[in-house]
């Protein structure tokens, strides 16, 4: 296995390098008229209509669902009735300068409005307000912080932060962006408080540090989980790119608590909580104890034009390990686990939406849980708030999530741990824009395996199909239809995978109206 993942890491090298030597610059240094402005404004809206057979069972979750199929979060599959609703949600982003700073210091704050039609009214808290009579209480804050640009070397963010696995600036860089490049947001994406400075010290090399305190829990106590990164990439065309990455993490929140103190409600946080049947991720067999862990991520990735504005081919990929101790009172576990990643687009027709792409990721599992004192499996940011990655950049629906959702974010395989069994799944993608940049239509297949069964079943988790059609009357304005089918297969023939039932769930399905519009 420690082959297998140098040869991983070595063909990444290769690739990269292999690819010629023009070197650009970096987008973040383009002035443009609106940052001259002292206040800016980007806002996101999004309407969303669906009709899916799955829902939770559980009548206090309101609606508001994130995890896997069939986990903590109750949720079933149903061959009789469906789930029909509207959601809708609006983000807006405020940055501020005054002119007297010269871009020297910004003030930038991003805010989240969601719910579901008729959901309540005239009352407070987060996801709701969308009742007869409406007046709730509802805007929750997803960042706050400062952005310091001194010169053109260095942005250094420091607050409650957008943390991405990515080199990337996070403010001026697209989502389309961010889901082919680095490590795609399937190791960490969410926000968290804390210091990033990415420093460019000539137009073709990157490096970003950062340091992120995920919890403090109780100030007088050493019961805190401390993130520290390191990114350095380096371009090796116009079109090419290779980074290296390491990250630390340490865990000692569990310290009066086994489940972890703070946390998402009353589930705890971290490797022994109950936010892991709900993200569909490892969880520790740890009982009562508690532990402290040490964790670290070693990774590689590249990138060559993926999103095929330069040429008719675009690669990316990355691979990482996970490594570290995880200790209690009675024993000491050993963490090794493995995850890779190959994307390959081709553009046969006259825009980059006329593309053709295959998406493989694979990730290690573990056979015996940790009773044999080791984890051979990975580990990602959603074993600590829920969701910290999320992997939906593959055009799949119902095998792996998507990221056009409000109060519902859920999938067969929500992360690529894919609960400590592993993960192995390939997408294929067809698009072609039918009028060019207006209309598009485009058609999915997925198949995913589980390198390790559960108990009572099989590898075979199952079989997508989905197709869609883009409609874009208006710059950055979308109408979407999309409808997705999920045969599953023997992995769900077990108790531990399926929710507890006796046979296999009815195969999932959904159809979805999209409304989206980005607003400058």
């Amino acid at each position: 296995m420690h082959k297998l993942f140098v040869y991983s890491i070595l063909m990444v090298c290769f690739v990269g390098i292999s690819i010629g030597q023009t070197l650009p610059v970096w987008p973040e240094g383009r002035e443009t008229i609106r940052e001259k402005k002292e206040l800016t404004f980007i806002g996101y809206y999004l309407t969303r209509y669906e009709a899916i057979n799955v829902g939770p069972t559980n009548e206090f979750l309101k609606g508001q669902v994130v995890g896997r199929f069939y986990g903590g979060n109750t949720t079933k599959s149903y061959s009789d009735k469906y789930s029909n609703y509207l959601e809708q949600r609006f983000l807006g982003m405020l940055s501020y300068s005054p002119r007297l700073f010269d871009g020297w210091a910004r003030m930038r704050m991003a805010f989240e409005l969601d719910w579901t039609w008729g959901d309540a009214n005239y009352g407070a808290g987060g996801n709701f307000g969308g009742a007869f009579g409406a007046d709730f209480v509802n805007m929750q804050t997803q960042n706050l912080f400062m952005e310091f640009h001194p010169n053109k070397h260095w942005y250094v963010n420091l607050g409650l932060l957008r943390f991405y696995d990515n080199t990337s600036v996070p403010y001026y860089t697209g989502t389309s962006e961010l889901l082919t490049t680095g490590y795609r947001l399937s190791l960490f994406a969410s926000d968290a408080s804390g210091l990033s400075a990415h420093y460019s010290p000539n137009s073709y090399r990157h490096i970003k540090a950062g340091a992120y305190q995920l919890y403090e829990n109780n100030v007088e106590q050493n019961d805190d989980v401390f993130l520290f990164e390191l990114d350095v990439e380096q371009d090796l065309s116009i079109k090419s790119t290779l980074g290296l990455t390491v990250y630390h993490l340490r865990d000692y929140g569990s310290s009066q608590s086994s489940a972890g103190e703070g946390g998402v409600s009353i589930l705890g946080q971290g490797l022994n909580s109950l936010l892991a049947p709900y993200n569909g991720v490892f969880q520790f067999n740890l009982g009562n104890e508690t532990y402290n862990a040490k964790l670290w991520w070693f990774g590689a990735h590249f990138d060559s034009d993926p999103l095929l504005e330069q040429g008719r081919l675009g690669l990316s990929g990355f691979a990482y390990t996970t490594r570290g101790l995880v200790s209690t009172a009675t024993r000491d576990i050993d963490v090794a686990g493995y995850a890779a990643n190959l994307r390959m687009a081709y553009k046969y027709g006259k825009t980059n939406r006329d593309r053709i792409v295959l998406d493989g990721i694979y990730s290690t599992g573990d056979v015996e849980n940790v009773d044999d004192g080791k984890y051979t499996g990975v580990l990602t940011g959603n074993n600590w708030t829920s969701p910290g990655a999320v992997f939906f950049g593959t055009g799949l629906y119902l095998l792996l999530p998507h990221g056009d959702v409000v109060n519902r974010y859920y999938a067969s395989t929500i992360d690529i741990q894919n609960m400590g069994y592993g993960l192995a799944a390939g997408v294929a993608q067809v698009s072609y824009d039918i009028v060019p940049y207006k209309l598009r239509a485009e058609a999915n297949l997925g198949y995913g395996m589980s390198p390790v069964a559960p108990l009572g079943g099989g590898n075979f988790m199952g079989f997508e199909k989905n197709v869609g059609v883009v409609y874009t009357p208006k710059v950055f304005f979308d109408i979407e239809m999309h409808a997705a089918h999920l045969s599953l297969g023997d992995f769900y023939d077990s108790s531990l995978t399926n929710g507890g039932i006796t046979e296999r769930p009815p195969d999932p399905w959904t159809f979805i109206l999209l409304l989206k519009w980005i607003m400058f």
